[in-house]
């Protein structure tokens, strides 16, 4: 890769990230022989992977794409040609707050620690293991989508998400490399060795061992599943553990990117949708066939599409009521989303927090202890952070003058994890028995046939200034850059 610059340098922190080293970082890595030499041996097994389970047919492409060399808010980032598997994967972490203590659980007012407590060791290790699991799973999910790519603009843009989860991998490996010992380096070697979707050896997480079949999905993905990784990552910002506090700070830093990329999507899709319908005179959005004829997505398969994901999604964040989410919170190992703008003693002895649930056929809202219900007050803050993206998606349709709008399924629809895992809930609510459930199925979630449209639908488009039919161009190319840009070399 041609770089710009040989020591990049933070804007206003001035952090060093050397890039002449072999494993670009911040961390001082020449200074720690040991961790290096465990990280250098760990490298090639990280790129034999990469070049295994990474974008299939592309990895001698040259990808038009951004390279992290600074953790400060502003000029820290460069773009520009790389292979991916000469992308420069670094280790970096965010400035270290002089003074920084635990923000909450029962540790409040301490010092943060800057390295593992003996107690919560296995404690961290779990939290560490299972965020880095996700990274490399997204990158299996999605490696064969370059080959039906709407644009070369989609297609860098895809390849862009990779690297970054291939380096966010490299930021949780660190983590386990540097303070957990040979238990840590176990485990490092062990997230390559784990396949989303494998029968033996699945990903941790139901959601990442599902297939990202078409560019539909993948937009979804990152922006309902992404949205939830951004939600568990801001709570592990919070940590009494500083690295870990640091290191997730600054992922999401480029975390930001990935919901982008799916909420725009998504949103050009219906654009190009409703383009289509008022050019044909169709307002309608469930005449399905007269749509489809057009080559465009209906409206009522994104909305079974919104459904699938949201739902999918929410499983990943445990139960509504959990114990373990109370003994990370309490330890000082996992906050609430932006905890420290809460407004409460960030200790939870006598607070409550109202849950819904579910007896005897209805629905009911129940004050329980608020450090129970952790993971029930960042589900509904995931919850109005959808919301937010639904709404510009409809004020799309709006504009068009069409009367549809996509919306989010009930909290307890099709659910696998937590209070409503054994329910067999409408979009809507309705409680039902599972075999008018599942004659209703494909009223709300995809069918054979809505697949087998998208996957027709999906054509590789190689051309600079060309879109395939059922995507809207973006408003602005990437770094600014005209729309004909040649975002990915195919030759």
């Amino acid at each position: 890769m041609k770089m710009d610059v040989e020591g990049a340098t933070s804007d206003e922190n001035m952090i060093e990230v050397s890039y002449n080293d072999l494993i670009p970082n911040n961390v001082g890595l020449n200074s720690d022989r040991a961790l290096k030499r465990a990280l250098e041996r760990w490298q090639p097994k990280f790129l034999d992977w990469w070049r295994t389970m990474g974008p299939d047919g592309f990895q001698e492409a040259e990808v038009y794409l951004r390279t992290a060399v600074g953790v400060g808010k502003g000029g820290w980032a460069v773009f520009d040609y790389v292979k991916m598997p000469e992308y420069r994967w670094g280790i970096l972490l965010a400035p270290k707050e002089e003074g920084r203590t635990i923000p909450f659980g029962k540790h409040k007012g301490e010092p943060v620690w800057e390295e593992v407590p003996g107690e919560y060791r296995a404690l961290l290790r779990r939290l560490i293991v299972v965020q880095g699991d996700t990274e490399p799973a997204s990158v299996e999910q999605q490696r064969y989508l370059g080959k039906t790519c709407p644009s070369l603009y989609d297609l860098r843009n895809l390849f862009q998400v990779n690297v970054e989860e291939g380096r966010h991998l490299w930021a949780m490996v660190h983590l386990l490399q540097k303070y957990f010992g040979r238990d840590g380096r176990e485990e490092a070697d062990a997230l390559l060795e784990r396949r989303s979707g494998d029968r033996d050896k699945p990903r941790l997480l139901g959601a990442f061992n599902e297939e990202t079949p078409d560019w539909l999905s993948f937009f979804m993905f990152t922006f309902f599943t992404d949205r939830d990784g951004k939600m568990q990552l801001e709570s592990l910002a919070q940590s009494g553990f500083d690295p870990l506090a640091r290191t997730t700070r600054f992922m999401l830093t480029e975390e930001a990117f990935h919901m982008f990329v799916g909420e725009s999507g998504v949103g050009r899709a219906i654009q190009r949708t409703c383009e289509v319908m008022n050019e044909a005179g169709i307002k309608n959005p469930y005449d399905v066939e007269a749509v489809r004829k057009l080559g465009v997505i209906d409206l009522p398969l994104i909305q079974r599409k919104a459904n699938f994901h949201i739902a999918l999604t929410r499983d990943l964040f445990g139960s509504e009521i959990s114990t373990n989410a109370a003994t990370y919170f309490n330890a000082g190992l996992k906050g609430r989303y932006k905890e420290t703008r809460i407004d409460d003693d960030h200790q939870l002895k006598d607070a409550t927090y109202p849950v819904l649930r579910h007896f005897n056929g209805e629905f009911f809202t129940e004050k329980v202890p608020a450090l129970s219900a952790v993971n029930a007050r960042l589900l509904d803050d995931y919850s109005r952070e959808c919301q937010g993206g639904l709404d510009r998606w409809n004020k799309i349709i709006k504009n068009f003058d069409i009367e549809f709008t996509i919306k989010q399924p009930h909290v307890a629809f099709n659910r696998n994890v937590g209070e409503f895992a054994n329910l067999h809930v409408s979009t809507e609510g309705g409680v039902f028995d599972e075999p008018t459930w599942t004659a209703h199925r494909e009223e709300w979630l995809p069918k054979s046939e809505d697949l087998k449209y998208l996957h027709d639908l999906m054509k590789q488009e190689k051309k600079c200034d060309c879109f395939a039919n059922w995507i809207s161009p973006p408003r602005h190319g990437v770094n600014n850059m005209e729309g004909d840009f040649e975002y990915v070399k195919l030759r």
